[in-house]
């Protein structure tokens, strides 16, 4: 069976990687004319109609290539002029993406559902097969990580060296060649028309992709943990905000032309909420999109501090967060491989507070923008740090590296040396909140599975040998240190209490004594 659901897991994710060799792409001049219908835009749609109607293509990126032209083209003669309102500044390639997607022909097209059957639903299926066939199931329940430092998936060997490529690229075309996706998207038509009333883009593909994902390894996960009550109801969480939230109601609501919003997703991981054109059309919407402002702000102002108070980072980072459920679900097998050494640490430390600094000044001066109407301050171009920030932030940080590593450096790289929600979250955990990981030095053998299977990088094993509370503000609260731990040393607590006997390190002889009797009173 293990066997089998390899194969057909393989020949899914190969069929779906060859996809876009498969398709051929015809634009005509009602499709182009579509996508340039702004009124300023009667030229270049003119232009592009003679370049583009009636020839066909065998990659959409060779359709990219003479839009770009034609758009450099036509932004240089509207500079000249003066004329700013009708200069193009959206991405050509997204736009390309729009025209090939409307114009793609071939098999994929007329064998779509067969296509989708070949691709997801190979992948699906094989991965349910091989996770049930691996547990097997007729064992007790606990914690195993066998040969975990042995097997090529999970010890950096030849199959995380194929996964982490594959990984990469899949990234690297989603965010920076969407036209190259096209033949992906077309095959999640039907069920984003079902939802939204429109047709699958580059982003619903990967809402899809992701949800999908999570949805398959949370099984694996409810399997391996299904004798931690934490650890399953914790998956349960990051699935329903998932699948409910991040992926179903942004989409309902597009279908009645409310705007797209992730009620769970918070400034500054949600970089571009403060963006003029975000606001605009929170405004725009009356009093639905009234809301969402509001809900933002409090959520920003309010419900960060009092929830880490009283739950630490853990309630989102670890029960709501889709980041981090890709990374509990997805990227479990290689939570081990997170660095736990000095050096990381101090780098995590400035990596992560300069991506949350960078975050706010960005804010600063977007919030600038919207309120005066100028887009320079000095020599500053607020709309040249807002691309500069979702080009080297939100796509290489967080997609490419957050997620492509995941095989080489483990599954929290993106949460534990980039996002700034993490790091605001962080601040408020470590200097006020009532959660920490207490610990009982006297039981603890020194066997490192601790620290093993932190995926923060925290080394666990050395606060637990001086019994030391865990306030790390990295501390993600993911509970597996105490799950690992063959003794019960580790305990997850939210108490008001700051005089508990293990907030000190253990004091062997008469002192240790005296000190507990005094802690106790």
């Amino acid at each position: 069976m293990r066997t089998a659901g390899i194969a057909m897991m393989c020949i899914g994710l190969g069929v779906f990687s060859i996809l876009p060799f498969f398709s051929s792409y015809r634009p005509d001049a009602p499709t182009i004319e579509r996508h340039l219908s702004k009124p300023g835009l009667e030229t270049l749609s003119a232009k592009l109609t003679d370049g583009l109607a009636g020839k066909t293509y065998a990659f959409a990126t060779e359709i990219s290539g003479e839009v770009a032209e034609a758009i450099e083209d036509h932004n240089r003669l509207m500079r000249s002029k003066e004329e700013w309102e009708s200069m193009i500044y959206d991405d050509p390639k997204t736009l390309s993406a729009a025209i090939a997607a409307d114009a793609i022909q071939g098999y994929v097209v007329t064998y779509s559902s067969l296509f989708f059957a070949l691709t997801f639903g190979l992948a699906i299926l094989g991965g349910l097969i091989f996770i049930i066939a691996t547990a097997d199931l007729k064992l007790p329940a606990g914690i195993r990580n066998n040969d975990v430092y042995k097997a090529p998936a999970t010890a950096r060997g030849w199959v995380a060296w194929l996964v982490f490529p594959w990984l990469i690229t899949f990234y690297v075309i989603l965010y920076f060649y969407p036209e190259l996706a096209v033949s992906w998207s077309v095959l999640t038509d039907p069920i984003s028309s079902a939802l939204s009333g429109n047709p699958g883009g580059r982003w619903f593909l990967y809402g899809f992709m992701y949800t999908t994902v999570m949805v398959v390894m949370g099984v694996r996960m409810f399997i391996k943990y299904r004798g931690v009550p934490y650890q399953l109801v914790r998956t349960a969480s990051v699935l329903f905000f998932q699948i409910g939230f991040a992926f179903l109601i942004p989409e309902v609501l597009g279908r009645f032309n409310m705007p797209r919003q992730d009620f769970k997703n918070i400034w500054p991981l949600d970089y571009s909420f403060f963006f003029s054109w975000r606001i605009d059309e929170m405004i725009s919407s009356g009093t639905f999109g009234w809301f969402i402002l509001i809900w933002g702000l409090v959520l920003i102002v309010v419900g960060v501090p009092v929830m880490v108070y009283f739950f630490g980072k853990r309630w989102y980072c670890s029960w709501v967060c889709g980041c981090g459920g890709l990374a509990e679900t997805l990227g479990d097998p290689y939570r081990q491989h997170s660095d736990k050494s000095l050096a990381s640490w101090k780098f995590e430390r400035w990596v992560i507070h300069l991506v949350l600094v960078f975050a706010f000044a960005m804010t600063l001066l977007t919030l600038y923008t919207f309120f005066t109407g100028q887009s320079r301050i000095l020599f500053i171009d607020t709309y040249a740090i807002q691309r500069a920030y979702g080009f080297a932030i939100g796509a290489v940080f967080a997609g490419v590296i957050g997620t492509g590593f995941y095989p080489l450096l483990g599954s929290r790289v993106w949460c534990r040396f980039g996002c700034p929600l993490a790091a605001y979250l962080g601040f408020v955990q470590r200097f006020k909140s009532r959660f920490r990981i207490t610990t009982n030095g006297g039981q603890c053998i020194s066997c490192g599975n601790c620290s093993t299977y932190c995926e923060m990088g925290i080394d666990v094993r050395w606060y637990a040998q001086r019994g030391q509370n865990i306030v790390r503000s990295s501390c993600v609260g993911c509970g597996i240190c105490s799950a690992v731990c063959p003794r019960g040393v580790l305990k997850l607590e939210n108490s008001a209490s700051s005089r508990r006997l293990n907030d000190n390190p253990i004091i062997i002889g008469r002192e240790g004594v005296q000190l507990s009797e005094n802690l106790l009173k």
